[in-house]
């Protein structure tokens, strides 16, 4: 039983206290391991929901009377306009031993029910930018050092949102200072700053004062860095940029929103980037994925469907091991704990700068990557389905069959 049933429990609900109510919801998703917390009027209750390895999970339902007082009392604590109902705002709260030491970002937003509440969990103590605790394969996590070892070119990563890809670029600039240490020059520009690296340089976007990417870049520029990193790759304008700074002796590290890894190219081409410009500054692209683990506390051995077992190959079905969680207290009965990366390594060789050159479709560049020795995200996926790890309703879940 969690703390805030526990808590629900003891007392009447006219009688609660709503500053404890919320602290115990926040705790309870603290112990969970819960990204985000999501507070939401549905029809008749007040339901609260948290993130758990990527997929949300509902925690406990409130009476819907208590929305306007759990909104109050978050906007208080977010130093928000708490008798604002009809605006969207966001808001920060910092770390509190109260809240199990967290700091929160909170996000309101009137719906035709009321407000929703989403919160934002960062946990400082669970911060680790490590690159082997990225969930990386050996050879995945080899080539990622290997163009993390190049002097100049841009590194662009690739996926949806919650995919990694900002713990990936802050373990890739933590690479690098510790490597090199005070030897060389790291500053980047973000929207926000997530979190503080050592020996880095790091700057927030603040569209308020005209302080945009294109803007923040250029000055940049006149620092003298030898390492750039660039929170996301959104305009035409930004993304000239960053080509053009890792053509000039920089080693530049972006995010880049694209249907695929290949997709990268078409998607800068539509931003009016030159394929000449592309083949030349891009040294690598990793696509991103986050696939919830097997919980090991209630694995048991899997039988999947036989249109699930058609999608494997008979070499692989030889030797695999199906294994899925059956659930328990643990893992929230979800029958998975914790998640780890599938990788998209696409490097770029002699062979694929000539297909971008010829501008080539994203499939075709996907093939030509696959011939140039390129494991894709599903094949990558069926290899830890096959070993135990996860499962394939779990891989069909993050990447579609077809991407193999």
């Amino acid at each position: 039983m969690n703390q805030t049933t526990r808590y629900l429990q003891a007392v009447e609900f006219q009688f609660i206290e709503i500053g404890k109510l919320v602290s115990c919801l926040i705790r309870d998703a603290v112990e969970a391991g819960a990204s985000d917390i999501h507070i939401e009027p549905w029809d008749s209750t007040l339901v609260v929901r948290v993130r758990l390895s990527g997929v949300l999970t509902e925690l406990v339902h409130l009476p819907l009377e208590l929305l306007d007082k759990v909104s109050g009392r978050l906007k208080v604590m977010a130093d928000l306009i708490s008798y604002q109902t009809d605006l969207p705002q966001e808001g920060h709260v910092p770390a509190d031993p109260e809240l199990g030491g967290v700091e929160l970002r909170l996000s309101v937003f009137p719906t035709v029910r009321g407000e929703k509440i989403v919160i934002r969990i960062f946990d400082p103590r669970s911060r680790s930018f490590e690159l082997t605790g990225l969930g990386f394969d050996n050879a995945s996590l080899s080539m990622f050092v290997q163009l993390l070892a190049r002097p100049s070119g841009l590194i662009l990563l690739t996926g949806p949102t919650g995919s990694g890809k900002t713990t990936a670029i802050y373990s890739a600039l933590y690479h690098l200072s510790q490597r090199a240490g005070p030897t060389v020059s790291i500053s980047t520009v973000e929207d926000p700053v997530e979190c503080h690296l050592p020996m880095v340089s790091q700057a927030q976007v603040n569209r308020a004062r005209e302080f945009t990417y294109p803007i923040a870049l250029r000055s940049l520029m006149r620092q003298d860095p030898e390492v750039i990193m660039i929170g996301e790759i959104r305009d035409a304008e930004t993304a000239a940029i960053a080509v053009q700074a890792g053509l000039t002796g920089h080693l530049v590290i972006s995010t880049i929103h694209s249907g695929s890894t290949a997709g990268v190219f078409a998607r800068l081409i539509n931003m009016e980037i030159e394929p000449f410009l592309l083949s030349s500054s891009i040294i690598g692209v990793v696509g991103l994925r986050l696939i919830r683990k097997n919980c090991e506390r209630c694995l048991q051995p899997d039988q999947p469907d036989s249109r699930l077992l058609s999608m494997v190959s008979p070499d692989q079905l030889g030797s695999a091991t199906f294994m899925k969680g059956r659930g328990c207290s643990h893992c929230m009965h979800t029958g998975f704990s914790g998640r780890s990366a599938l990788t998209e390594m696409l490097v770029a060789d002699e062979v694929l700068r000539d297909a971008v050159l010829k501008k080539l479709p994203t499939r075709s560049l996907q093939e030509v990557a696959k011939g140039q020795g390129m494991k894709t995200l599903w094949q990558t996926g069926l290899e830890s389905v096959c070993k135990g790890r996860s499962t394939i309703d779990e891989l069909l879940r993050v990447v579609s069959s077809d991407q193999g």
